[in-house]
C-alpha cells in the first residue's frame, strides 16, 4: 500500500462524504418540511435520506481509516476519536472528529429509535444539522486540495444546496395533506 494511494483515497472519500452528507442534509431539511412533488412522494424522500445516510457513513469510515493509517501524518486512532488531540492541524482535524462524533450520535440513536423514543431521537437528530457546517469547516481547513478551484466550487455548490433547502424550509408552506379539509372545516364553523 503506497502513501500516494492512501492520500487519494482519503481525499476522495472525504469529498464523496461531503457530497453525500450535503444530500442527506438537504433531504433531511426537505422531509421536515414535508416536501412532496408529483412523482416523488414523501416516503421516497425519507427512504432516500436514510439510505444515503448509511452510504455517507461508509465513505466517512473509509475517509477516517485511510487518514489514520496514512504514514505521512501519523495521526493515530487517538486523533480520530478524541477531538483536538492531534498535533497535525489540531483545530481542523478536531473539527472533523467533532463532526464525526455528532454524526455517530445521530446514527446510534437512529438505530435505537424504537428503544429511546421519538422525542429523544429527534433531540439528538438535530445534531446532524450542526455536524454539516463543522464538517465543511474541517474540509476547508484540513484538505490539502481544499483551496483548489474545483474543490472550492464543489464546496460552494454544497453550501448553496443546503442554503436553498433551509430557505425553502423557512419560506415555503409545508405540504399538509389535511390542509384543505381543515380550511373547509374552519370556514364552515365560522358561519
Amino acid at each position: 500500500m503506497t502513501t500516494t494511494w492512501l492520500w487519494y483515497t482519503t481525499r476522495g472519500a472525504g469529498l464523496v462524504s461531503l457530497l453525500l452528507l450535503t444530500a442527506v442534509t438537504v433531504l433531511g431539511v426537505l422531509s421536515v418540511a414535508r416536501f412532496e412533488a408529483a412523482g416523488w412522494p414523501r416516503f421516497v424522500t425519507t427512504g432516500f435520506h436514510r439510505n444515503l445516510s448509511l452510504l455517507a457513513v461508509v465513505f466517512l469510515a473509509l475517509h477516517i481509516v485511510t487518514a489514520v493509517v496514512d504514514p505521512f501524518t501519523h495521526l493515530g486512532w487517538t486523533a480520530a476519536v478524541i477531538p483536538f488531540a492531534s498535533y497535525y492541524r489540531t483545530l481542523w482535524l478536531g473539527l472533523g472528529t467533532v463532526a464525526f462524533e455528532l454524526l455517530l450520535a445521530v446514527l446510534l440513536t437512529s438505530l435505537l429509535r424504537g428503544l429511546i423514543g421519538r422525542t429523544a431521537w429527534r433531540a439528538v437528530h438535530w445534531l446532524g444539522y450542526a455536524a454539516w457546517p463543522v464538517a465543511v469547516a474541517h474540509g476547508l481547513g484540513t484538505g490539502t486540495a481544499a483551496w483548489s478551484l474545483w474543490v472550492l466550487l464543489l464546496t460552494a455548490a454544497c453550501v448553496v444546496a443546503v442554503g436553498w433547502a433551509v430557505f425553502a424550509r423557512i419560506t415555503l408552506p409545508g405540504s399538509d395533506p389535511l390542509m384543505a379539509a381543515r380550511a373547509r372545516f374552519r370556514d364552515s364553523s365560522r358561519r
